[in-house]
């Protein structure tokens, strides 16, 4: 059940019992209770954080205007997983070979091609199945080009297909009856990051120009019936379509990856791919809105989402249970406990080799910031958005991929 954050604005209904939340992040509540077109209430999710002008773990309907930092950045960032047919019985003792072999299939983390500090593009342009995919994705993007050039950034094909860096990863675990399943985390890369750059700052020069005072300028939005309104809807909803695309393109590499190192064919039982930063037109209540979820899934009735937890903590694959109260959503994962910068303070390279013993993964410096004690108890997470989901799966990590 939900908690109430005291606002001077609409409600707060916050699924927070037994999980911490900062004053920061109540404080960005607050801000976004106070503008006028939010609609009924503002819902925040168990793994609530701070964030940059929204609160990353929220969800808000709004009519008439949408805020582009409430949806961020990493526009459509989200995750899939597949069920396949293998059991544990079918997978080596040991399993660097097979990390090894999903990281040399998919571009990830930082690289320098030619000097221009792309991040995990793809050497020497896309494969051709990146190709095909960006042939079907590059109407949509030359019309968004072609009225807004500021949105033309230098490599969409080279990166699709690629996961980038921060928490971003690829994982193969076992369920609870020790079924292997593929899972990765991603969205739409460098083009979604120059949508969500280019209209936040849209909206800051026309909240501005129109001498409208903002709590946090962050939360500058673009009003229903203008020309920068519907380009902003429809470049996120190509972002969106291109955040799913990656994910599908990364799932096939991996399960080709896989596949040769194990001599075994990973037959798909179900697959899940789902957004957790995006926008959506949805009817709540009797009304259109349009319901922006930052770091949130969409849960109604038999919806099927992804909740991780962080390296070496257990995710789960949910059921919605369809709560009006959240809007239909529940968490995107564990949410940050901690800021990367506390966690690489705080935290050792063998306290993170402790915590991630039974996982294939990195175990450097440069994860510090991804370790399990940078997040909160995935588990009291789940407890607290009980009315939110049913657990269908309870997944462990055996091989991490990070970017």
């Amino acid at each position: 059940m939900y908690e109430l954050i005291e606002t001077h604005g609409v409600p707060i209904k916050a699924w927070i019992r037994g999980v911490p939340c900062e004053e920061g992040a109540k404080r960005q509540l607050r801000n976004l209770a106070t503008l006028p077109f939010v609609y009924k209430w503002v819902a925040a999710m168990p793994d609530v954080h701070q964030g940059r002008g929204s609160t990353v773990g929220c969800v808000i309907a709004t009519k008439g205007a949408v805020i582009p930092a409430a949806v961020g950045v990493d526009i459509g960032c989200g995750m899939m997983a597949v069920q396949t047919e293998l059991g544990r019985d079918n997978l080596p003792a040991g399993l660097a070979h097979v990390r090894t072999a999903i990281e040399r299939a998919i571009p990830h983390g930082r690289t320098n091609d030619g000097g221009r500090g792309d991040v995990g593009a793809w050497d020497g342009g896309a494969p051709a199945r990146a190709q095909r995919r960006w042939q079907q994705l590059l109407p949509g993007y030359t019309r968004l080009v072609k009225q807004h050039p500021g949105l033309r950034h230098r490599d969409p094909e080279c990166q699709l297909g690629t996961l980038g860096t921060g928490n971003h990863f690829i994982e193969l675990c076992l369920d609870e009856r020790d079924q292997v399943w593929f899972m990765l985390h991603s969205g739409s890369r460098g083009a979604g990051n120059r949508i969500g750059t280019y209209f936040t700052v849209l909206a800051q020069k026309r909240v501005a120009n129109a001498g409208v005072k903002l709590v946090d300028r962050d939360l500058a939005y673009l009003e229903e019936g203008t020309p920068e309104y519907d380009g902003y809807v429809e470049a996120v909803e190509w972002a969106q379509e291109y955040a799913r695309v990656n994910r599908e393109l990364m799932m096939e590499a991996m399960t080709e990856a896989v596949r040769k190192q194990l001599r075994a064919i990973p037959r798909v039982v179900q697959a899940i791919n789902c957004h957790h930063n995006y926008l959506a037109r949805e009817s709540h209540f009797g009304e259109e809105v349009v319901v922006t979820r930052k770091g949130a899934v969409r849960a109604r009735a038999d919806d099927m989402g992804i909740i991780p937890g962080s390296m070496g903590a257990r995710s789960f694959i949910v059921r919605g249970r369809g709560n009006p109260e959240s809007f239909n959503s529940c968490s995107h994962g564990a949410g940050r406990a901690m800021s990367r910068g506390d966690a690489k303070r705080m935290f050792t390279l063998q306290d993170h080799a402790r915590a991630t013993r039974d996982v294939e993964c990195r175990k450097d410096a440069d994860v510090i910031d991804e370790t399990p004690m940078a997040y909160k108890e995935i588990d009291a997470v789940m407890a607290a958005q009980s009315d939110l989901v049913d657990i269908e799966h309870t997944l462990r990590q055996v091989v991490c991929v990070k970017g």
